[in-house]
């Protein structure tokens, strides 16, 4: 049985660090337009559903859904694992694939990799990502989980930091769900040396340049022409990578068992 999946981009205009990220302009579009096609140009991301919330102020992303024909859907604005579970039930998934909105250069091969290994597993499988341990560049992050994984962690998960970030109640317990992990297959490890991700204002103008490089010739670059370009031009690779590293996991670590100090680093450190 091929499953039906559903991948969700979730996405807000709100940020404590860079407000309106996802409306930024990349290469003539705002940066969330730049993200829907590159997950839309996966051969396996199935029906693409972005996911925003039910605040006045992503009205406008309510609005360029429109104007792209994007399925959307609004939920809790810091619940994420609601927000992901009740999209899921309204598109009428049998499994989910989450991709955050602030990861405008994922690869599209990279994210058919991820999730072709979780079809081919399924039904006997319930999680599969790429990031249980990393070793892509911080910014093609892919998790993709079967519908009764996802509600079981929705039914259960407490914890403030459980909900906000979806899957950590799934990942944090290997004996309850079926796992799997999926490795960069060119053995090496930039998870924590290059950063594709856009959290800061030099994250936004490495992603532009990236973008001003590549878009033009080839919209559909990936992991390989970014690697190239900044081994040709490696003041690109320095415009943010004070902040490689830094992710969401520094705020947790007391409360994570399966992450350690090595796996995050402090802001600019």
């Amino acid at each position: 049985m091929t499953p039906h999946l559903v991948t969700v981009i979730q996405a807000r205009s709100g940020s404590s660090r860079l407000p309106g990220k996802v409306m930024m302009p990349l290469a003539g579009e705002p940066l969330l337009v730049r993200m829907v096609h590159r997950v839309l140009n996966a051969q396996n991301s199935g029906t693409v559903v972005v996911a925003t919330t039910t605040l006045p102020e992503d009205d406008i992303i309510e609005e360029l859904s429109k104007q792209h024909a994007w399925n959307l859907f609004r939920g809790h604005p810091t619940d994420l694992l609601d927000r992901h579970y009740q999209a899921a039930l309204y598109f009428n998934a049998d499994a989910v694939a989450k991709i955050p909105s602030d990861c405008p250069l994922i690869d599209s091969q990279v994210i058919d990799y991820v999730l072709q290994q979780f079809l081919d597993m399924f039904p006997d499988i319930d999680y599969v990502s790429n990031l249980h341990p990393p070793s892509y560049p911080d910014g093609n992050d892919v998790e993709v989980m079967s519908m009764s994984c996802l509600q079981s962690a929705w039914e259960k998960a407490k914890m403030p930091m459980e909900r906000e970030h979806t899957t950590p109640y799934i990942w944090e317990r290997p004996d309850e769900f079926r796992i799997h992990n999926v490795k960069w297959n060119s053995g090496l490890d930039y998870s924590m040396s290059h950063r594709w991700t856009i959290d800061y204002e030099a994250d936004y103008h490495f992603i532009a340049r990236v973008y001003e490089e590549l878009y033009k010739n080839n919209p559909g670059f990936g992991l390989n022409d970014i690697l190239n370009l900044l081994n040709q031009k490696p003041e690109i690779y320095e415009i943010n990578s004070k902040f490689a590293g830094v992710n969401w996991y520094r705020n947790h670590l007391h409360e994570l068992k399966t992450i350690d100090a090595t796996q995050t680093k402090q802001t600019g450190a």
